[in-house]
């Protein structure tokens, strides 16, 4: 009976299972990321229902303040995809996007306690995201950091 040939030693081996995180090429979405993903996921659909609904039903009360939720949407959706996806274009996008997120939640934070009458009512980003428990101006500084820290060299 033929013997059969020994198993390749040069398959890839970040694709295999159980692999420690630090070799899959663009893992973004593992480790520590996963964290990132789940909030970022949650984040996502939170602010989507939200928006969509409020768009829908009470544009006329506070157009302004929905339009942002809905754009804050779209921003946790794309991170979201990115660190799902991994790799290095994905990372530099996700990285441009976390940090436009800390511009909007500064931005619309501070103008939300220094002009209250703008906004009539509630963004995901008002307040620097007080009704949110704060996370959404943790989230983007959190999302640096590890983007950042998952740069591949």
């Amino acid at each position: 009976m033929p013997e059969s040939a020994p198993e390749s030693s040069t398959a890839d081996e970040a694709e295999q299972p159980g692999r420690p995180d630090k070799a899959r090429p663009g893992g973004l979405g593992q480790g520590p990321g996963r964290l990132l993903v789940l909030l970022y996921g949650v984040f996502t659909v939170a602010a989507a229902s939200r928006s969509i609904y409020q768009l829908a039903a009470q544009y006329h009360e506070a157009p302004l303040a929905y339009i942002l939720s809905a754009v804050s949407a779209v921003v946790y959706a794309f991170i979201t995809v990115s660190l799902v996806r991994g790799g290095e274009g994905a990372r530099k996008a996700a990285f441009v996007c976390c940090a436009a997120e800390l511009l909007g939640v500064l931005t619309i934070g501070t103008w939300t306690l220094a002009d209250p009458s703008a906004f009539p009512d509630q963004t995901v980003w008002s307040d620097y995201g007080m009704g949110y428990l704060f996370i959404p101006i943790f989230l983007p500084v959190t999302g640096l950091i590890w983007l950042r820290k998952a740069r591949q060299d």
